[in-house]
């Protein structure tokens, strides 16, 4: 006999949803205005610095904006068509963040490779100012969303966006401080490429966990071979196989696997103490699993099969 378990997010993702909504906002608000601060300023001054970092927050901004529009798409009721609703949109966000990250890197790097032949004058007092600004911003900024990040690899990839442009903020800070004190010209494209290099590292994470999750890839901190041997220690358990452990969005785990029990056991009590044991040990809520008797079924291949000691 087969039986299947489901647990619902729909509270779970709430309060956290329209937390992370509002310091989105917040954020996109602020760094949408000091982007046009410092486009003008990096203008003026002549500063690749400070238009490396324009370029990056104006990017921000556009990331931000997708960010908080997955955010939406993530809260939407699910449908027939659609069994977990548009909960991965965040993800394909927290994708497209860390594709953007790389890409800004790489604008830096050409850029500061045609500048360092011929530096131009810079107006280190004027670059001064702005970035000192601009650091604020951004230090506000990534206080607001670590304040909400929680679990969603969506904040987090706006937060690795904001992270990165306060390193870009204290740069350019560097840069004017240097050219201030000795006139040199190079410290603004030499700390551009830094601020690149920082960028890029910031990228990773953010590109490696979204992918993993695209791909259904077991969670990161879950060992499925050790779930799967929990799971046959289950007093009744005789055989766990098609066992599948993903992930839906951030912070959403799921399992799902063929349970074989003893031919006189209570088929649905031992499934309820699977998903006690699955819950408190690995805080996965939402299994599917289909409980069969031993001999119940026909026997076939399985790449992942856990069996019991007493077999």
């Amino acid at each position: 006999m087969g039986h299947g378990h489901d647990h619902s997010h729909d509270g779970h993702g709430h309060s956290h949803g329209s937390s992370n909504k509002r310091a989105l906002a917040i954020v996109l608000a602020l760094t949408g205005g000091f982007t046009v601060v410092e486009v003008i300023g990096g203008l003026l001054t002549g500063s690749l610095a400070l238009l490396a970092d324009a370029g990056h927050m104006l990017s921000d901004a556009a990331s931000l904006a997708v960010a908080l529009f997955a955010a939406w798409l993530a809260g939407r009721p699910a449908t027939p068509s659609r069994s977990f609703g548009l909960r991965r949109a965040e993800i394909l966000a927290a994708l497209f963040n860390g594709v953007t990250l790389v890409a800004i890197s790489i604008w830096i790097f050409v850029e500061a490779y045609r500048r360092l032949s011929e530096p131009p004058e810079v107006l280190g007092g004027l670059m001064l100012a702005i970035a000192v600004l601009g650091l604020g911003v951004n230090v506000a900024g990534a206080f607001i969303l670590s304040r909400s990040e929680g679990e969603s690899l969506n904040v987090e990839g706006a937060l690795r966006h904001v992270m990165a442009d306060v390193l870009g903020s204290i740069g350019a800070i560097v840069a004017a401080v240097v050219i201030l004190l000795t006139g040199w010209r190079y410290a603004d494209p030499l700390i551009s490429v830094v601020i690149g290099l920082l960028v890029l590292a910031s990228s990773w994470k953010l590109l490696r966990d979204s992918v993993t999750i695209l791909l259904e890839a077991t969670p990161r901190g879950i060992d499925a071979d050790a779930v799967g041997r929990k799971m046959v220690e289950v007093e009744g358990v005789r055989e766990v196989h098609d066992l599948h452990i993903w992930t839906i969005t951030s912070g959403f785990p799921a399992l799902a696997a063929h349970v074989l029990v003893g031919r006189n056991e209570n088929c649905h009590e031992r499934r309820r103490e699977i998903e006690d044991v699955l819950e408190h040990e690995y805080g996965i809520e939402h299994t599917t699993l289909q409980v069969d008797h031993v001999g119940d079924h026909h026997a076939t291949l399985h790449a992942l099969r856990f069996r019991s000691r007493d077999e």
